[in-house]
This record gives C-alpha cells, sequence and structure tokens, in this order.
C-alpha cells in the first residue's frame, strides 16, 4: 500500500526550508496570477475573471497529500492547486482567459470553458486512455454550484471497486484501489443539495474521499447565516462524524485557512484517514479570504463593511505565511537556523510579479498570433474583391479599424464582402471561397467538434450482430430476455457494474437482474439509497476512471432528479475538454405506460434538448434493449436506453447469441411495410401504432409502420425520407406533449432528410396531452394516444383528400 505524507515527512532542514519557500513562491504566482487576470478583464483583454486569491496556502497543503492516480473533482477556483501539482501554468492559465482554442496552449478546455475550470487530459489523440496511475488527475470543472460533487462520489467509489475487480488494463486506472478523490466546494454552495446527498452517500458507503470547503463567509453578496441553519458548517455536520467502531460516517477536521503549519498537518490527517482507512473526511477551512472578492463582475466593497475588509487584509494567508516564515528559527548543532530574511521574501514577490507577467504576455502573444496569421491569410482575398463591389472597402475600412480583432471580425469580413459580391463568378472570389471554406472547417473543429465520440470506438462504428434464433429458442417473458443477457455481459465484462434502487437483492423491481447480487456480489450489482442525482454521480466518476458503469434510475420519471448532472456534467464531458476526458456511462431506465402522474410520464422531449452529447435509445422491446447495451459496453461514450415498462411480461423469442447480438444506433427498422402512409414512432408507443397500422389496414389504408428505436443518433442513413417518397404521407406518433419530442423528429425527417418534397399531405403528429397522465387505465386511455385516436386521426388524412373512398367517420 503507498504511503501516506505522515509516514514519509522524515527530512533534513535544508529539505524542509526549501518546501516552505518553494510553497510560498508558488502561492505568490498564484496571486499575482489573480492580480494580472483581473486587469486583463478590466482592460478588456478577456471577458470575464474569477480567482483562488486568498485560497492559496490550503490549496498547497492539499497538493502536498495528492498522488499520482488521485482525482481531483472540484470548485473553479483552485488554480494554486492546479499549480502546485503541475496541472497549470501561468501561460496556460491566460491562454483559458483569453480563450485560445489550442489543446497545446489550453488543454484543460481549448478555450471552451472561462477561466478557473481545470481539467487533465485522460486520453490519448486517438481517444484510447492514458495511464491515470503514472499523472495526477483533475476531472473537468462544472460551474455549476455543488454540480461536482455527485461525479467526486464515483471518483471516490472506484478506488473502492478496484480493490477487488481487475480486469485487462485495469493497471492503468488503479494500483490496488489506493487512490484518494479529491473534492472541493466553496461554503455558500454546501447549501445546495447535492452537497449533502453526496456526502451521505459517502459515508455510508464509505469511500476515500476528501472535501474542502473553502469558507469565506459569503455566497458572492449573502453572508453564510443566511445560506444554511447553522453558519458553522463543521457544527451542522457533527452527526456524520463517525463514532469509534462503526464503519458510517465521516471524519470533519476545521483548519483556519492563514495557518500553514495546522494546514499541513490537517491535510496529512485527512489523508491518512482516507487511504488507509477508505474514510470519507471534510476539511472544513475557515478564514478564508477573497482579496478581490467574488469575481470581476462586481466589487465586494458592495457588500462588506470597512470592519470586515480591514480583518480580510490582516489574516490574507500569504501575508500570515510570510509573517509566520520572519518569525521561525529553530537551533541545530548549536546554530540558529532560519527559513528566510525579509529580503530574501521580498526577491520572491518580485520574482513572481515577473513570473506572472511573463507568461500572461506570451500567452497573449500566442493568441494574438494566430488571430494576425488568420487575418494576414483572408484580407488580402478580401481586398482583391474591392473592385466587384464599392461596398467590400467600406468593410475594410471598418475592420482596420478595430482596435482589437478576433475571430468573429475576420469571419464578419469574410462574409459579408461574401455577400455583397453574390452572383459573381471571378477567381478572385472563388479562391476567396475555397479559402472560407478552409478555415471555416478549422474553426467548426475548434469550436463544435467531441460532443459525441470521434474515435474508433464510437457507438456508430460498432458492428450489427443479429440475434440468432433455432427451433430451440425459447418464448419467454422479455424481463427473462433482459436477465439473462445480463448474465452474459456480466460474465464477459468484469468491468461492468450496475447500481440504483433495489437493483441488487431483489434484482430490481421488474427481475430483470434476478440472482445477479447472489451470483455477482454486492459491490457489482449493487442497491442504493433513493438519491438519483449521486446514483448518475456515480456512474459518471466510475467511468472517468475505466470502469464501465450501468446507472439504474427506477423509472423515467425519476430521471429528473439526475437531469442537471445528464446536462451539465456527463453531455459535456467530450466536448467541454476537447476530447481530453470521456465517461462511457450507461443509464438504464425504464418508462412509459405505467399507472398515474408520476409513473408514466415521457419527458423525452427535455432528455432530447437538455443532454445533447449524450445517446438517446429507446427500444420497442427487451430483447432490442439487450442489444443495445450489448452496443454501448463495446463504445466509448455515454447513453440512456429506457427499457418499456409494459414489457417486461409479454413474450418474446429469446436469442441464442445472448450476450453477442448488437442492435446499431442511428439505425431505423421497418416493422410493418406499406404503401400509403409512413407512420413514425418509438418504445412502448410502437404496439399500439402497430394495432392502429392493422385497423387502417380494414379500412383500405397500408400503412408503413417504423420503429425509430435511436432518438440520437437520429437515422443516420435517412431511411424515413425513402419511406415518405414511397407513401407520400408522413405521421409521427409518440407520447410526449405536443411539439415534443415529435418535434423533434418532424425537423429530423422534413429539414434534414427534406422529406417535404415527397408530402401529398401536410405531415401530421398525434401526442399525448400537454398535462401528466391520470391515474389507471382509463387514465392512460384518455391522456395519451389510444389505437382509437390514431385510426381516427389518420383516416382524416385520407378523408381530406378522398371523401367519396373514406368517407367521414364523426
Amino acid at each position: 500500500m503507498q504511503t501516506t505524507y505522515i509516514e514519509t515527512q522524515q527530512i533534513s532542514f535544508q529539505d524542509f526550508k526549501n518546501q516552505i519557500l518553494e510553497d510560498y513562491r508558488l502561492g505568490r504566482i498564484s496571486r499575482e496570477m489573480s492580480y494580472l487576470g483581473r486587469r486583463e478583464v478590466l482592460t478588456g483583454k478577456a471577458k470575464f475573471g474569477i480567482f483562488g486569491d486568498g485560497k492559496e496556502l490550503p490549496q498547497l497543503a492539499m497538493a502536498k497529500v495528492f498522488r499520482n492516480g488521485d482525482f481531483r473533482s472540484g470548485y473553479y477556483r483552485d488554480q494554486t492547486f492546479a499549480l502546485a501539482v503541475d496541472a497549470l501554468t501561468v501561460e496556460s492559465f491566460f491562454a483559458q482567459m483569453y480563450a485560445d482554442t489550442s489543446v497545446e496552449r489550453e488543454p484543460a478546455s481549448a478555450g471552451r470553458q472561462m477561466n478557473g475550470h481545470f481539467a487533465t487530459r485522460s486520453l490519448n489523440e486517438d481517444g484510447s486512455w492514458k495511464d491515470l496511475t503514472a499523472q495526477k488527475n483533475i476531472s473537468s470543472d462544472i460551474s455549476p454550484t455543488a454540480g461536482q460533487m455527485p461525479r467526486l462520489l464515483g471518483l471516490a467509489q472506484a478506488s473502492t471497486i478496484y480493490k477487488s475487480v481487475t480486469f485487462e488494463g485495469s493497471e492503468k486506472f488503479s494500483k490496488g484501489g489506493n487512490e484518494i478523490a479529491f473534492g472541493t466546494i466553496g461554503d455558500a454552495s454546501t447549501a445546495e443539495g447535492h452537497f449533502w446527498e453526496t456526502l451521505n452517500a459517502a459515508c455510508a458507503l464509505q469511500v476515500p474521499m476528501i472535501v474542502s470547503i473553502w469558507d469565506d463567509g459569503y455566497g458572492i453578496s449573502v453572508p453564510t447565516k443566511n445560506q444554511r441553519a447553522k453558519a458553522d458548517i463543521s457544527e451542522m455536520l457533527s452527526g456524520f462524524q463517525r463514532k469509534d467502531g462503526e464503519n458510517q460516517g465521516c471524519e470533519i477536521i476545521q483548519v483556519k485557512a492563514w495557518d500553514y503549519p495546522a494546514l499541513l498537518d490537517a491535510y496529512a490527517k485527512a489523508e491518512h484517514f482516507a487511504r488507509t482507512e477508505s474514510v470519507p473526511v471534510v476539511v472544513h477551512v475557515v478564514d478564508v479570504t477573497q482579496p478581490q472578492g467574488h469575481s470581476t463582475s462586481g466589487s465586494h466593497e458592495r457588500y462588506k463593511n470597512e470592519e470586515r475588509l480591514a480583518w480580510e487584509a490582516e489574516y490574507d494567508g500569504l501575508a500570515k505565511f510570510k509573517e509566520w516564515i520572519l518569525n521561525y528559527s529553530i537551533e541545530i548543532d548549536g546554530k540558529e537556523e532560519v527559513i528566510a530574511t525579509a529580503e530574501e521574501l521580498e526577491a520572491i514577490d518580485e520574482e513572481a510579479k515577473k513570473k506572472a507577467k511573463t507568461g500572461q504576455k506570451a500567452a497573449w502573444d500566442n493568441y494574438q498570433k494566430a488571430i494576425t496569421e488568420l487575418t494576414q491569410s483572408i484580407l488580402p482575398l478580401v481586398e482583391n474583391l474591392k473592385g466587384q463591389n464599392a461596398e467590400v472597402e467600406t468593410y475594410i475600412t471598418q475592420f482596420n479599424k478595430l482596435v482589437s480583432k478576433a475571430k468573429k471580425d475576420v469571419f464578419h469580413l469574410v462574409r459579408k464582402a461574401l455577400l455583397v459580391t453574390r452572383g459573381t463568378d471571378s477567381a478572385e472570389r472563388n479562391q476567396l471561397m475555397q479559402k472560407y471554406n478552409e478555415v471555416a472547417e478549422i474553426e467548426k473543429d475548434n469550436y463544435s467538434s467531441h460532443l459525441y465520440s470521434e474515435s474508433q470506438w464510437k457507438a456508430e462504428n460498432i458492428k450489427e450482430i443479429k440475434p440468432v434464433y433455432s427451433d430451440s429458442s425459447e418464448d419467454v417473458d422479455g424481463r427473462v430476455v433482459i436477465r439473462n443477457n445480463f448474465d452474459k455481459i456480466f460474465s464477459k465484462y468484469p468491468e461492468t457494474l450496475i447500481f440504483g434502487e433495489d437493483t441488487g437483492n431483489i434484482g430490481d423491481v421488474n427481475q430483470g437482474l434476478e440472482g445477479m447480487q447472489e451470483k455477482y456480489g454486492a459491490l457489482r450489482i449493487a442497491d442504493t439509497g433513493i438519491r438519483e442525482a449521486t446514483i448518475l454521480g456515480q456512474g459518471i466518476g466510475m467511468a472517468m476512471r475505466g470502469l464501465r458503469p450501468i446507472a439504474e434510475i427506477q423509472y423515467l420519471d425519476y430521471v429528473l432528479y439526475c437531469l442537471q448532472g445528464m446536462s451539465d456534467d456527463l453531455a459535456t464531458v467530450q466536448y467541454r475538454t476537447k476530447g481530453g476526458q470521456k465517461a462511457p456511462l450507461i443509464i438504464r431506465t425504464r418508462g412509459h405506460r405505467l399507472e398515474g402522474i408520476w409513473h408514466s410520464g415521457s419527458p423525452m422531449a427535455g432528455i432530447l434538448n437538455l443532454s445533447k452529447g449524450i445517446l438517446v435509445l429507446v427500444p420497442r422491446s427487451l430483447t432490442k434493449a439487450a442489444g443495445f447495451y450489448n452496443t454501448m459496453l463495446q463504445a466509448d461514450e455515454p447513453a440512456i436506453i429506457v427499457e418499456c415498462l409494459n414489457g417486461y411480461r409479454l413474450k418474446e423469442k429469446q436469442p441464442d447469441n445472448l450476450g453477442e447480438f448488437t442492435v446499431p444506433v442511428g439505425k431505423i427498422e421497418v416493422t410493418k411495410e406499406g404503401t400509403d402512409v409512413t407512420l413514425v414512432t418509438y418504445g412502448s408507443t410502437w404496439r399500439v401504432v402497430t394495432e392502429a397500422a392493422n385497423e387502417l389496414e380494414k379500412l383500405g389504408i397500408s400503412a408503413e409502420v417504423i420503429d425509430i428505436q435511436s432518438l440520437i443518433p437520429f437515422d443516420l442513413s435517412h431511411e424515413i425520407a425513402e419511406s415518405v417518397k414511397k407513401t407520400n404521407r408522413l405521421v409521427v406518433i409518440d407520447e410526449d406533449v405536443e411539439g415534443g419530442t415529435t418535434g423533434f423528429i418532424l425537423q429530423q425527417i422534413l429539414e434534414k432528410q427534406k422529406a417535404f418534397r415527397y408530402l401529398d399531405s401536410d405531415p401530421l403528429t398525434i401526442s399525448a396531452n400537454d398535462h401528466r397522465p391520470a391515474y389507471a387505465s382509463d387514465g392512460d386511455y384518455f391522456s395519451k394516444p389510444s389505437t382509437d385516436d390514431m385510426v381516427e386521426k389518420i383516416y382524416a388524412m385520407f378523408n381530406e383528400t378522398n371523401p367519396q373512398k373514406y368517407p367521414a367517420i364523426f
């Protein structure tokens, strides 16, 4: 087992002195970066600034116990920590402020995130995993307050899993589960539910996690007393303190942000508890100051009185650190030893200012150089069009007057020049067009790539393997198909695990995991508390550490509890790191037609709109669902798979090749051929649509039924348009609200696939009422589309065009 900080601190005075001065130097550099960063915003060179000044000392102490293989899930003020663990340089800090799109210069996000959002790169350029045990890891920050907490739980729990689970390649992710996950959060954000849910779950699971609370007494302008029931979060958390002999709870350590020796001691103890005993620890850092206030969007003088401001100046961590260094002396072999003189510290201060300024200038010059090179490649080509339209020269003059130029200004110039010279066919214009297309492709990659995987393991690349049936294939309940397929999965992939409410002991509420916990153990087939946000967070964190988790959210309606994490965190992982990190989590849920308002909703439109970046798979049967699990476990991107809740007791023929067959994403299936109208649907509604299509046949209408199967990605081969080309009529049917998922589907078919060209009638959508479904079978009938609704509305399309052949029903 790896030793801890406590066990390794046997050093000479010279080494001790060097460590102290290095910490002071880093702290001063970080502070100067904060000061200079604010000035860069106020002078207009950067858009926004939020900095870590005042938190330097606790972050330096935390960095001392942060080892290779460890992970941080943090708050966007941790610049000193990032500097200390070599995850940040002065240059990359300012490159992020300027939104430099170079991964080399700004490796955290390639300019996609505002400053203070840190990340290390977990992936090689081809999307394969690096050896995460050979580096210090920072999971990509997000801005939503406390949003980093659920992911922290999963990062920590992965260490618990790796104590018992190994697989081919697992040595890249863990050394026997000895890693700690470090979380950081501002004190005001501890008022958020995500904080409490995460800490509660961590205390129940007993995972190696250290949470640092930076307590500066305010949430922007709102003082702590208005944030929580108690101003002292340690006092509030006292009930979480573990008792001797109990395997529950956490350790709570309170320490002052300006007390350097106490901070070292606090983090050494925290590491010891977490790394050797796998106990979660809260380090409550009090007396934190904010020398420049919350951010560049305002001044803290507006809400802090003179007494508070004077106290912050006196108890500034770096000032206290300097005072401690100057007052420190020790007698060794009869000789008094000191750490540094005032002159030596002043020299370090000056060096820090120069270091910050040099790094800032280098970052600005590199950023400007990229824009200058773009301008120099474009402007002469625009100038060549002066003779073709007088307005071109006007636009060039306006462009040249700009004091500071950005990429958008260059593109605006080009597009205006092309607009006013439209209709002109000249070599000069064609040359500009060619250059514009070339640079536009580059900027498309800079700003829009990696929303989904771009590696060889992206789900679209997974080969389809059809289910195999034989004379001995049995007709079984759908839940048996999914259960037996999971059995194959857990046997085939030791890195796969599943967890959720009622998932383990009883084998999920629909028995789709019956007997799995008994066979594969409670670590891999696990029950959780009722806490959807952190079920999702467990999955995100474990997926970022190389495991293949399946996070089960009991019902589709309950996805709303974790939609924020899906939208702000999981969906953006690859995008916000420009392919630097990934979290191939599978979210398992079940939904659609059950009973009542809270158990039969269909919030698909919300999921689609808020979770771009996650595949949305909507199988019509449990065999199809099983195939999607088999597909996604070979892929490297996240997905939500919505099983049909009313399908577990319906009979299906069980494939002979369980665990092997796959269902391709982005591939529709024509389940009934027809010639008069195309009916497009998905999920549980498919059965009702099929019934309606059979009824329409009796009325002389030949309906083609298409199961979408995959909402994201959507019909990659544009097969639906081919169906509409044949039938000339289109009906989109689902049980979402009006204009919800059907609106998305219509946009895909009519706009992207250009199927409007083939329509002889207006396209029709049939959806549920806008309210939630009322209770019981009658509530379902009157709330959601019934066979009668579908037959009547589709029949009316034909009545409108040929009333003699199709006389009105009503």
